[in-house]
């Protein structure tokens, strides 16, 4: 048997834990820089704020319902995601941490147990130690275990936050009650498709034959339908290394200067990198993006993405910002102004996989220069004057627009709550 734990409104709940009177009161959590709602509370759902509401569109309506605004306050979440996690291992070694707020684990070894009574339990917990309300999902299969956490989520007085999913007569249930838009792993177009097919539950869709199934979807779907009638083809997802890193930004206004936009690239290079080089990895691809501002409707949009592959794998500040640089000259053209840009790495390899090349190879200096930037750059801390590229501005900190941040409460030593 399979459980997902999911924290209920994660972003959301962690700005409760630390201010109660929040409770009950519509709360909305805004993107980088302020952009636009990427969470929000039951209650502000209720106010008809949609996902991915413009900040800048519905100030007014902010102000004119109450609604708590708060800017994204990543190491507050990412703590409170470890806490959780944490809390979990306790109770289950065997986990696969989904997402931020989303972890899955098998019950093997646990068939004696009554799970209804244990999720509930580990659900107790997880509140107590950490303030954070879960709803958890049990079934024979992840996909069902899915299933079985949204009905939780659904139902919350008639379950109490947890539904166990046990037999054959639940499967068939919950399956006529899910929406076949609601699958996990369904995505807006096969939606769609499925819709003109007149599939419109989960049931529907696993009454489909698997010659069928094969012939005109994937296997990916074929695994889907097991899932959902019960047989786990699905294994629980070791940690691995990222397949792509990404470091983008949206600028505070809109931005024409050519050596500006070369400066912030080259420094979204650098991020690149140095994350490359914390998970002891490479990269072989580079792409770069830059828009312009999507909401401005006096302005024609433009918007344009290029990779560049290297001549070797690499995780060096020089080589990836040089070619993200290559490619910028390219795609940045002079008669926009853009408002965000970005920088990717991708088909990336661990340090001792990397393909060797008996002609094209990077300068080894390159690998004990970047030690020496890191040990240093580690010493002396963030906020201080760090070792930069000269493509870098010297003088630039980057810092994002978070005009409503919380304090950080359990990752700096100065928002420490006093009691």
């Amino acid at each position: 048997m399979y459980a997902l734990i999911d924290c209920n409104n994660f972003y959301a709940s962690c700005e409760r834990v630390f201010v109660p009177s929040l409770n009950g009161k519509p709360i909305v959590v805004l993107s980088n820089n302020d952009g636009c709602v990427i969470a929000r509370s039951d209650e502000a759902k209720e106010a008809g704020i949609p996902m991915g509401a413009p900040a800048f569109k519905y100030n007014h309506i902010f102000k004119a319902k109450n609604i708590n605004v708060f800017s994204s306050n990543y190491p507050l979440y990412a703590d409170m995601s470890n806490r959780v996690t944490a809390v979990i291992r306790s109770f289950v070694p065997d986990i696969e941490v989904y997402s931020i707020d989303e972890s899955f684990v098998n019950f093997k070894g646990f068939e004696k147990y009554d799970l209804k009574s244990y999720s509930l339990e580990m659900k107790e917990r997880i509140l107590q130690i950490t303030k954070m309300p879960v709803c958890i999902g049990v079934a024979p299969t992840k996909t069902l275990a899915k299933v079985a956490n949204r009905i939780a989520k659904k139902f919350p007085d008639h379950h109490n936050g947890v539904y166990v999913i046990d037999s054959k007569e639940k499967i068939d249930k919950a399956l006529k009650w899910l929406k076949a838009g609601d699958i996990w792993g369904i995505g807006r177009r096969l939606s769609k498709r499925l819709g003109y097919m007149n599939i419109n539950t989960a049931w529907d869709f696993t009454q489909l034959s698997d010659e069928y199934i094969k012939k005109n979807f994937s296997i990916v779907e074929l695994r889907l339908k097991k899932e959902l009638l019960g047989e786990s083809v699905l294994q629980l997802d070791e940690i691995v290394r990222k397949k792509s890193i990404a470091t983008t930004r949206s600028f505070e206004h809109n931005v024409k200067d050519y050596e500006y936009l070369k400066e912030r690239v080259s420094t979204f290079s650098v991020s690149c990198a140095e994350k490359l080089r914390q998970q002891k990895s490479k990269c072989n691809i580079v792409t770069v993006y830059v828009a312009t501002n999507r909401f401005d409707t006096e302005n024609p949009y433009y918007s344009r993405a290029m990779s560049i592959q290297l001549p070797y794998d690499s995780n060096s500040n020089i080589i990836i910002s040089k070619y993200a640089l290559k490619v910028l000259d390219i795609i940045a053209l002079d008669k926009y102004e853009y408002k965000k840009a970005g920088v990717i790495v991708s088909s990336i390899v661990l340090n001792n996989q990397m393909q060797m090349d008996m002609f094209n190879f990077e300068n080894p200096k390159h690998e004990k220069l970047m030690n020496v930037i890191d040990k240093m750059n580690a010493k002396l801390g963030s906020g201080k004057v760090k070792i930069k590229l000269a493509s870098q501005d010297l003088d630039r900190t980057w810092k994002m627009k978070q005009k409503n941040l919380s304090p950080c409460y359990t990752t700096k030593w100065e928002h420490l709550m006093r009691v």
